[in-house]
């Protein structure tokens, strides 16, 4: 997870977690977003497609980069469910610490620590951790170019 900080007094941008990309593995980067792949052994497969601009609302896009971002979305989701095979597909988008516009694709499994609840929920049982180390040119691959 990120080592969230209060962002909200609007003067903290140079200290962004979404802003700043260092140590990332990289999925797909074009002019507007990135998706990533988040390093979690309990949900290969978590990835976040991150807004560049700083933008804390969907609504604060206009049709076209939101339409651009949703398709991203989905993009991520399909490459995640044709690689990984998850009994479900979380999306989550909150914000609430870092007001920087970005959603999580979370791959579950009915195995995984928190399976029904959100994985940010107290854990109801100890996950099989899995490592999958070509997991990142999978996913890349399924991604449109």
């Amino acid at each position: 997870m990120l080592g969230y900080i209060n962002f909200f007094d609007g003067n903290n941008l140079m200290n962004c977690e979404l802003c700043l990309s260092s140590g990332e593995t990289l999925l797909f980067r074009d002019e507007k977003l990135r998706v990533i792949l988040v390093d979690d052994a309990d949900y290969p497969g978590f990835c976040r497609v991150i807004w560049h601009d700083h933008v804390k609302e969907m609504s604060d896009l206009n049709e076209a980069d939101r339409r651009h971002l949703f398709d991203w979305i989905m993009h991520t989701e399909r490459a995640v469910r044709a690689v990984l095979n998850p009994d479900k597909i979380n999306l989550a988008s909150l914000g609430n610490m870092v007001p920087h516009l970005h959603w999580h694709v979370i791959p579950r499994f009915s195995d995984d620590p928190h399976f029904p609840a959100p994985i940010w929920a107290q854990a109801r049982r100890e996950g099989r951790r899995r490592t999958h180390s070509a997991l990142a040119e999978k996913l890349k691959a399924a991604l449109p170019a």
